[in-house]
């Protein structure tokens, strides 16, 4: 599958929810946005042959804060639902350093790196969901609703691209080389 399709189906039920959010509100965005995780799944599965780690975890917990925002009719779960997210990410990347597993090689296919690179990729990586969600924090709790929605399609959005195109030169400080026999070493130390 292209990057440019795994991007659009793990970005898109997002951008579902930032549409139905400008056009609908909060609680139709929600509603939108759960639908829309479920619908990218098997889309997913089809074209890539298996279920994808990322995509199918956020489904999980947009189901879960998704059907408590709408049942209890409060909003805070959904916005909650990110910094949760943040921090699984942040904790699953730490828990596969110190168990010298390289979690992240799971998600970035077709990136081939040493060692070294993917635990500074990896570490990285922690560090910026744990920014990621101590941002959330502050945002829904001092932002309006519509100023919280912005601040994820307006900051949170670009920052995921430009932290993403930031590790460029690491990558390809670190790429093994396709010639060079360790291909393998995904499964590998972190």
């Amino acid at each position: 599958m292209s990057q440019l399709i795994r991007l659009l189906l793990e970005w898109g039920p997002l951008v579902v929810f930032f549409v139905a959010n400008a056009n609908g509100g909060i609680m139709v965005a929600t509603a939108a946005f759960m639908v829309a995780a479920v619908v990218a799944l098997p889309i997913y599965r089809k074209l890539d042959g298996k279920w994808p780690l990322m995509p199918l975890v956020t489904c999980g917990f947009v189901l879960v804060f998704g059907g408590l925002t709408l049942w209890l009719n409060d909003e805070t779960f959904i916005k909650v639902k990110a910094t949760i997210i943040y921090l699984l990410f942040a904790l699953a990347l730490a828990v596969g350093v110190a168990l010298r597993r390289n979690l992240l090689a799971q998600v970035l296919v077709g990136v081939d790196l040493d060692q070294d690179g993917w635990r500074r990729l990896t570490v990285r990586w922690m560090a910026f969901f744990l920014v990621l969600a101590g941002a959330n924090e502050v945002a829904w709790r001092f932002l309006t609703t519509d100023q919280w929605v912005a601040y994820k399609s307006f900051v949170v959005i670009p920052l995921f691209v430009l932290f993403s195109m930031a590790q460029v030169p690491l990558i390809l400080k670190h790429q093994v080389p396709e010639a060079g026999g360790e291909a393998g070493d995904k499964g590998g130390g972190a």
